[in-house]
């Protein structure tokens, strides 16, 4: 189960957080993001658990619990293709499109659900605006 972690204390080790979620059970890896700018902590880990049962545990443990200095934020890690991820950027198959994020189909901003969805408006079958413009019903 792949668990993202919110609200890091700029003090935190990957070592910190791979103790705290072991008393729940065993990690395959830790990961603390970092700015591909200046190599700092972007605040956020994701750890990854042998077992969705040993997940939810952990997330039941540690969601609201202080560590370094800081109340984390513990869920579970949405899929790439759900919210804003999957192929392509935010939201799916395509810019901020895709089949479940902030838009829709194949295109740039948005398509057949989402974002004022329809034949206009960030939507359309084509790129940003597409299809005949408007408010999108």
């Amino acid at each position: 189960m792949k668990i993202h972690v919110g609200n890091l204390s700029d003090e935190i080790s990957e070592d910190d957080i791979k103790q705290a979620f072991e008393k729940s059970g065993a990690v395959e890896s830790v990961l603390i993001t970092k700015s591909k700018y200046n190599g700092q902590s972007k605040i956020f880990a994701f750890v990854v658990m042998n077992s969705d049962e040993e997940g939810k545990s952990a997330i039941d443990s540690l969601d609201g619990k202080e560590l370094k200095g800081s109340t984390l934020k513990v869920g579970e890690a949405l899929a790439d293709s759900e919210g804003h991820g999957g192929k392509g950027g935010p939201g799916g198959k395509g810019g901020f499109g895709g089949k479940k994020g902030h838009g829709g189909a194949k295109g740039g901003f948005g398509s057949s659900k989402g974002f004022n969805s329809g034949k206009g408006g960030f939507g359309g079958k084509k790129s940003f605006g597409g299809g005949r413009g408007g408010r999108g019903r």
